[in-house]
C-alpha cells in the first residue's frame, strides 16, 4: 500500500478513528488512523499513530509525518513527527466540527446557522474578523466572542506547530514553546527568538542562535549578544559550580561564542551589553567579579545569616562544667562506649556554640559524635527523645536533617532518631513554587543537626539558614575531601578556611576503623599516597588489574560470583564516573539488568526509549518529587506494572517501592528515574551500600580526580572491589580536586563577622 507519487519524507494520510489516549498535560497521544495514502510498507490499513499532538479530531483528515516503529507489544505503529490537518471543506464537514467537543456552547444547531450565514469560508472568515458572527441572528455578544476565542485557539495551536516544526522543532519542543507563550508564539519568534532560553526549558543558545539566524537575526544584534553573556555565566555556574564569574574571563568567552569565520565581535560591543545586563538587573556585577542575581543574593544572604547566628545576643543555655561532663558521662553509661578526648571536647564545643562544625574523615567517630550531642543536649535540658511525646504544638526540638533521602536514613538509623531531607525540612514544593519556610515564616526547633553538608550548595544553605528561628543552635557536619556540591559554590570549604565558626576536626581513626582496609586506603588518598599492597587481597578489599576493554567481563564475573554467593542487587552498587564509553553507566547497566534481572517468560516490562523497564529493576530517582516525598538520588525497586488496559486511566504504570513508599509513574514520567546498578559517584553520595564495586580506567580521565574517587570508596561499608588500571588509579589520586571554585563567600564572612565583633 504505497503511494509513488508522493513525497519521500514517510507519511500516512488517513481519517482519523479513535483517539486511544491522550495526556492533558504533556499532550503525548495514542490514536488510531484509517489510511488512505502512504509512501510506507504497511501491515494493515489501519495503523495506530503515536506522538506529541494537540487535540485531534475523530473523523477528520490529517497528513502524519514520521516514521515506522515496531513496538514490542502493540506492534507496528506510527511514530509522528509532525503533521498537516485537512481543514473541512464541505458544508456538513465545517458542522459537524464547530459541533465537535472542542468548541462548547456550540451544538448542532448553531453550527448550521453559522454555515448558512457564512458558507464554506466559515472558519477563515471567523479567523480574520469575529464581526461576521454578528450576521448569525441567534448569537448574542458573549456568545460570538467564545466562538471566536475558540476557533483562534485550535486553529492556533494547529497553524503554530506547523510552523514550528518548519523551523525544526520536534512535537515535544514545539508543544513546550507553545505551551509558553500561547497564541503569541510566532510574534515572540520573531521578536525575540534568545528569549526561548529564558522561558523554555530545553532550548540553549546554540538552538536559539540558529533558530535566530534562521529568522534573520544579525550576528552583532544586541539579543544575541545578551543572549551569549548570560548563556556563559549560567554554564560556568551550573557546569563548572562557580558563584561568580571574572570580567574579563567573560568578555574573552563571549567574543570566543559569538564571532566565527565570518564575523568577529568586538570586545567594547560585548562590554556595551554586559552593561545593558547591568542597568536591566540581569547581571550583578561587584568588582571585577559577575553574578547571576540569584547566585549573587544566596551568598550575600547566606553571610548574613551566619554572621548573625555567630554574633547575636541569643543566650546559650549555660551549665557548670560538671554538669558538662555528667551528661556525657551518663551518655557513655546508655550507649556503651567510651569517648575519647577529642570527642568529648567535640561534644562540649557544639552544646556551647551557636554554630559549630564537626569535620573528619571516614572512621573517624562523626556519626557517634552526633549521637554524643543528641543524647547530652537532651539531657542537659531535660528532654525526652521519644516524639510520642510532643504534638503540633509542642513540636519536637532536635532536628536532623542530610542533602539526601539515603543520608537522612543513615542519619536516623546512627541516631535512633528522625532525620529527614533539607529539602522537606524546608518545605519544598516543587517547581517555581519554591519553599514554604523562609525568613517570614521560619522552622521550629532548638538544635539543628545538618550531615553531609558538602553536597549542599550556596542556593539551599542560603534557603536553609534564612529559615532558622532566631534561637537555635547548628551543628554542620561533613568531610571537605569529598566531592562537593553539584550547584554552585563550596559551602563546607569556605567556612571551614574562613575560620569564623567554631570547628573540629576529627583526625584519630577508632580501633574498629583501623580494621577496615577500605578506611585505611581512604586516608593514604587523602594524603596522596597509593598503597603499595593495592593489588594485594584484603579480607575487606580487592584489586583486580584489567583493560579497559576488559572491565565490563570482569564487573560481570564479579556479580555473578556475588549473586551464587547470596547477595542481591540490593546489596551490590558499581560506581563509575562517566555516562558513556565501553566502560561508561550506561553500558554497565545494560550489562547487569541481564545479570540481576533478566527478562523471563512473562515477566512484565515497560520500554521508555532504550531501556525495558522490568519488576525487580532497581533505579534511581532523577529529579524531587516532594508531593511523594522521593528525591533525587533515592534507590528504589519497580514492584509491579500495569498495562493501559488494565486500569481506568488506559494507560501504562509503573510501582517503585522506596524503602515502602510506593510511587506510581505512567510512562511520560520515566524520564524521572534510570536503571541503578550502576550510578554516578555523584548520584550515590550520602549513601553507604554494603558492597561497592568501582571501576577506574584511563578512559575516565577527565573525570580522574582524588575527591571523586575518595567519595566513591568510601560509599562501600562491608566490601570493596576496584578493577581496572593501577596506572589510572595513581593518577586520580596524584591528580589535585577540581578547579577551584569562584566564590567569596569565606572572605565576606570574615569581613562581616570582624565587622560585627
Amino acid at each position: 500500500m504505497i503511494d509513488e507519487n508522493q513525497k519521500d519524507d514517510p507519511f500516512i494520510k488517513g481519517e482519523l478513528i479513535t483517539v486511544i489516549y491522550a495526556n492533558e498535560e504533556n499532550f503525548y497521544t495514542v490514536a488510531r488512523v484509517k489510511v488512505q495514502k502512504t509512501n510506507v510498507e504497511l501491515h494493515e490499513k489501519v495503523i495506530a499513530i503515536v506522538g506529541t499532538l494537540p487535540k485531534l479530531d475523530e473523523e477528520h483528515q490529517y497528513t502524519f509525518y514520521g516514521k515506522v516503529i515496531e513496538h514490542p507489544k502493540f506492534g507496528q505503529q506510527f511514530q509522528v513527527s509532525t503533521f498537516e490537518k485537512e481543514v473541512p471543506k464541505t458544508t456538513e464537514g465545517i458542522i459537524r466540527y464547530l459541533s465537535s467537543e472542542r468548541f462548547k456552547g456550540i451544538g448542532r444547531k448553531t453550527a448550521e446557522a453559522i454555515v448558512e450565514k457564512l458558507g464554506e469560508q466559515a472558519i477563515s472568515k471567523i479567523v480574520e474578523d469575529k464581526n461576521v458572527l454578528k450576521t448569525v441572528a441567534s448569537l448574542n455578544d458573549d456568545k460570538i466572542q467564545l466562538i471566536y476565542d475558540q476557533v483562534i485557539l485550535h486553529q492556533g495551536i494547529e497553524q503554530v506547530l506547523i510552523e514550528l516544526y518548519k523551523l525544526g522543532f520536534g512535537p515535544q519542543l514545539a508543544m513546550k514553546i507553545f505551551q509558553a507563550y500561547k497564541e503569541e508564539t510566532l510574534q515572540v519568534l520573531k521578536n525575540n527568538p534568545y528569549q526561548l532560553i529564558y522561558d523554555v526549558e530545553g532550548i540553549g543558545f546554540a538552538k536559539a542562535d540558529n533558530l535566530g539566524q534562521t529568522l534573520g537575526f544579525t550576528k552583532d544584534q544586541p539579543e544575541r549578544i545578551h543572549a551569549g553573556c548570560l548563556h556563559i555565566v549560567q554554564e560556568m555556574s551550573l557546569q563548572e559550580g562557580h558563584v561568580y564569574i571574572v570580567r574579563d574571563a567573560l568578555i574573552s568567552e563571549a567574543i570566543s561564542l559569538l564571532s566565527d569565520h565570518s564575523y568577529s565581535i568586538s570586545k567594547q560591543e560585548v562590554e556595551q551589553q554586559l552593561l545593558f545586563l547591568e542597568e536591566e538587573g540581569q547581571l550583578i556585577v561587584e568588582g571585577d567579579n559577575v553574578y547571576f542575581p540569584s547566585l549573587f543574593f544566596a551568598e550575600k544572604g547566606l553571610v548574613t545569616n551566619i554572621s548573625k547566628l555567630l554574633t547575636s545576643e541569643q543566650q546559650i543555655d549555660e551549665f557548670p562544667e560538671s554538669e558538662f561532663l555528667k551528661a556525657i558521662g551518663e551518655t557513655e553509661d546508655e550507649l556503651k562506649i567510651e569517648y575519647a578526648p577529642s570527642q568529648k571536647e567535640a561534644i562540649k564545643t557544639a552544646l556551647k556554640s551557636s554554630m559549630m562544625i564537626l569535620t573528619g574523615g571516614p572512621g573517624t567517630g562523626k556519626t557517634t559524635v552526633i549521637r554524643g550531642i543528641v543524647e547530652s543536649y537532651a539531657k542537659l535540658h531535660g528532654l525526652s527523645l521519644n516524639k510520642k511525646d510532643y504534638s503540633r504544638e509542642n513540636p519536637f526540638p532536635i532536628l536532623l536533617v542530610a542533602p539526601t533521602g539515603r543520608a537522612a536514613k543513615r542519619m536516623s538509623e546512627a541516631t535512633g532518631l528522625p532525620a529527614e531531607t533539607i529539602h522537606r525540612l524546608l518545605g519544598w514544593k516543587g517547581g517555581h513554587s519554591g519553599f514554604e519556610k523562609d525568613e517570614d515564616n521560619p522552622i521550629t526547633g532548638k538544635l539543628l543537626i545538618v550531615d553531609e553538608v558538602s553536597m549542599v550548595d550556596i542556593w539551599l544553605a542560603n534557603q536553609l539558614f534564612k529559615s532558622l528561628p532566631s534561637k537555635i543552635q547548628v551543628i554542620l557536619v561533613g568531610d571537605e575531601d569529598q566531592l562537593p556540591s553539584v550547584g554552585p559554590g563550596q559551602v563546607l570549604s569556605e567556612l571551614l578556611h574562613s575560620k569564623v565558626v567554631p570547628t573540629v576536626n576529627l583526625i584519630d581513626i577508632y580501633r574498629q576503623a583501623k580494621e577496615s582496609s577500605i578506611i585505611q586506603l581512604a586516608h593514604k588518598m587523602k594524603e596522596g599516597h597509593l598503597p603499595e599492597d593495592i593489588i594485594e587481597a584484603k579480607t575487606d578489599r580487592r584489586f583486580f588489574p584489567c583493560s579497559q576493554e576488559q572491565v565490563i567481563s570482569v564487573i560481570e564475573q564479579i556479580c555473578q560470583n556475588a549473586l551464587k554467593k547470596g547477595y542481591t542487587a540490593k546489596d551490590i552498587q558499581v560506581l563509575a564516573p562517566m555516562y558513556r564509553g565501553n566502560a561508561g553507566i550506561e553500558a554497565l547497566n545494560a550489562k547487569l539488568q541481564n545479570i540481576f534481572n533478566a527478562k523471563k517468560e512473562k515477566q512484565r516490562e515497560i520500554v521508555f526509549g532504550e531501556v525495558a523497564y522490568r519488576v525487580g529493576d532497581v533505579v534511581l530517582q532523577l529529579v524531587n518529587n516532594p508531593e511523594e516525598n522521593v528525591f533525587n538520588g533515592d534507590r528504589g525497586e519497580i514492584v509491579a506494572i500495569f498495562y493501559a488496559k488494565e486500569n481506568v486511566e488506559k494507560q501504562d504504570q509503573l510501582i517503585i517501592s522506596f524503602d515502602g513508599i510506593e510511587v506510581m509513574y505512567t510512562k511520560q514520567d520515566l524520564n524521572q528515574i534510570t536503571l541503578a546498578y550502576c550510578c554516578s559517584v555523584h548520584k550515590s553520595q550520602g549513601s553507604e551500600f554494603p558492597i561497592v564495586i568501582m571501576p577506574i580506567v584511563r578512559g575516565y580521565h577527565r573525570m580522574l580526580r582524588r575527591n571523586l574517587v575518595y567519595t566513591g570508596i568510601t560509599r562501600a561499608k562491608e566490601y570493596l572491589i576496584l578493577c581496572g588500571e593501577v596506572k589510572a588509579f595513581q593518577t586520580a589520586i596524584q591528580q589535585q580536586n577540581e578547579m577551584k571554585r569562584n566564590t567569596k563567600l569565606k572572605e565576606k564572612l570574615i569581613e562581616n563577622v570582624e565587622c560585627k565583633m
